[in-house]
């Protein structure tokens, strides 16, 4: 394996999570999609390992400008679009033959570190979160949505058992144009003694920018895309970040490496359908104390590794990925 460390700086948005087990653990060759590009680290690392070519996508227009870099330093290997990995099928032959996806989840550091994008609750900034040119911020819904419908995306996108005391607050509030502001409201609702080491607002930050992105919809169409496009014995690798992604991509693979269409074999209709997937292994690879040192942000990543088999792609199973209602509903619009 070629040295990795000498390939990026040591600022935190350079730091591709897992990267070096995820690269310990996939057989880089072939042509490799990289769904989330962000700044480029997988996509970087991958052609460093010889791949025969990388086709990677970001809907953010922040990373077109990251991928001109490697466009002049592999400018025949590397191909760059702008749009949502779920639309990937859009922007490429069927002809062309993948051997490995790579998707990582969640938002990146160059954009929580960028105040004017308003994902982050511990910089001033004006509530917009958007990843793309989605046409929904942050600010629509805080400003605009009834209380009822922002405890529920709290609630399902952010866990927040507070969610309707904070709803309640943010309703009563109003107009709230900046992320400080939000936070501030949002911490009022706690006591000391209500919240652990973690920022009270963390939870109401995620369920927003997962609303305003529609993520959990994203990830169920890119991990569909990713069973019908790879190639037999092509791998998928998936990082997450918190809970809801992971079951869902937990379950995913749980659905096509061990499936039955009917779990009651004594009913006629019992049949057993071939696994389109074989993981790696069923428990998810964390991250290790050393990678954690160094970028603190990476500290909850898991990492699920699956090998593509040559069965056909399963039928949809959307209402058994653990899904919230609203992304399940958001999947059927």
């Amino acid at each position: 394996m070629k040295k990795l460390a000498e390939t990026h700086d040591n600022n935190v948005q350079h730091i591709p999570v897992l990267l070096k087990t995820i690269l310990e653990n996939i057989e880089p060759s072939g042509i490799w999609v990289d769904g989330t590009f962000g700044a480029g680290g997988y996509s970087r690392s991958l052609l460093e390992q010889g791949v025969e070519a990388v086709l990677a996508i970001d809907r953010d227009p922040v990373a077109l400008k990251a991928s001109e870099a490697l466009k002049v330093d592999f400018s025949d290997k590397f191909t760059f679009f702008l749009g949502e990995f779920s639309q990937l099928e859009n922007f490429i032959s069927r002809s062309i033959k993948i051997n490995g996806i790579i998707f990582d989840l969640g938002v990146s550091s160059m954009q929580l570190d960028q105040a004017k994008r308003g994902f982050s609750f511990l910089h001033d900034g004006p509530l917009d979160m958007r990843m793309g040119a989605g046409e929904i911020s942050a600010s629509d819904i805080i400003n605009f949505y009834d209380e009822e419908a922002i405890a529920d995306i709290l609630f399902q996108y952010g866990e927040e058992r507070f969610s309707r005391a904070i709803a309640k607050k943010i309703v009563n509030a109003r107009p709230i144009e900046s992320t400080l502001k939000l936070s501030t409201i949002i911490k009022s609702c706690f006591n000391n003694g209500s919240f652990s080491k973690t920022h009270p607002a963390t939870k109401s930050f995620q369920a927003l920018r997962i609303a305003v992105n529609d993520e959990l919809a994203e990830l169920v169409k890119g991990l569909e895309l990713a069973e019908r496009m790879l190639e037999p014995g092509g791998q998928l690798a998936v990082v997450t970040f918190h809970s809801l992604e992971d079951r869902i991509v937990k379950r995913f693979m749980r659905s096509r490496t061990n499936h039955k269409e009917n779990t009651n074999r004594y009913l006629p209709n019992y049949t057993k359908i071939a696994p389109s997937f074989i993981q790696k292994r069923v428990k998810p690879y964390l991250v290790k104390d050393e990678e954690r040192k160094l970028n603190n942000r990476s500290r909850s990543a898991k990492l699920r590794i699956a090998t593509r088999t040559d069965a056909p792609a399963h039928p949809e199973q959307k209402q058994k990925l653990g899904l919230p209602k609203l992304a399940l509903e958001s999947l059927t619009l």
